[in-house]
């Protein structure tokens, strides 16, 4: 699904989810159509601009399944910052906050991502404090362990863990509550 309301080609959009948004509703951030997880919507003029402006550095974290055994050294490269192109000019990322973690609980993902037999799969949470397109699948790219799924966990405090409880299906919607809007002010 796009993330965004307005319909390009056949993409299923924000506005397929069946969901009554207030017209001035507006996505924080993207997720390309093969990454999936947490996207904010708000109608919050000043937390969308606080969210969104880079100086700013607000925290995402992203949960990644890599092809390949990743290292701790692969982690320590994308902490010190990686070597990427963005528009075809060589951009060196700020410092993140990588390591190896177990395979998250997650639903089933649809379609499924490639699997072989012969290579293995390891994951690894990447905390980033700027959003360059497609930064998260260039990072591990570079450090030689291409991405094959790509979840963000969680966008500053607000975090899917926080759903463990009741976690959220594909196209699931809440409101946040007003102390978790609180965190976004902090």
């Amino acid at each position: 699904m796009l993330s965004q309301f307005t319909r390009e080609g056949e993409h299923a959009t924000l506005a397929d989810l069946g969901v009554d948004f207030k017209k001035d509703i507006y996505p924080v951030g993207r997720l390309d159509t093969d990454s999936e997880g947490l996207l904010l919507l708000t109608n919050d003029n000043y937390l969308k601009t606080k969210l969104l402006e880079p100086r700013n550095k607000h925290t995402r974290t992203y949960y990644v399944q890599v092809e390949g055994a990743a290292t701790d050294e692969a982690c320590e490269i994308l902490n010190a910052g990686v070597s990427i192109a963005i528009d075809g000019k060589k951009y060196i990322t700020l410092p993140a906050n990588a390591h190896l973690i177990d395979e998250p609980f997650l639903p089933e993902r649809e379609p499924p991502i490639r699997f072989r037999k012969s290579i293995p799969t390891s994951w690894i949470s990447l905390t980033l404090r700027e959003g360059k397109n497609r930064q998260v699948r260039k990072m591990t790219a570079g450090v030689g362990f291409p991405t094959l799924r790509l979840v963000r966990w969680s966008i500053g405090k607000i975090s899917l863990a926080d759903k463990q409880d009741n976690f959220p299906k594909p196209g699931d919607v809440w409101e946040v509550t007003a102390e978790e809007a609180k965190q976004f002010y902090e």
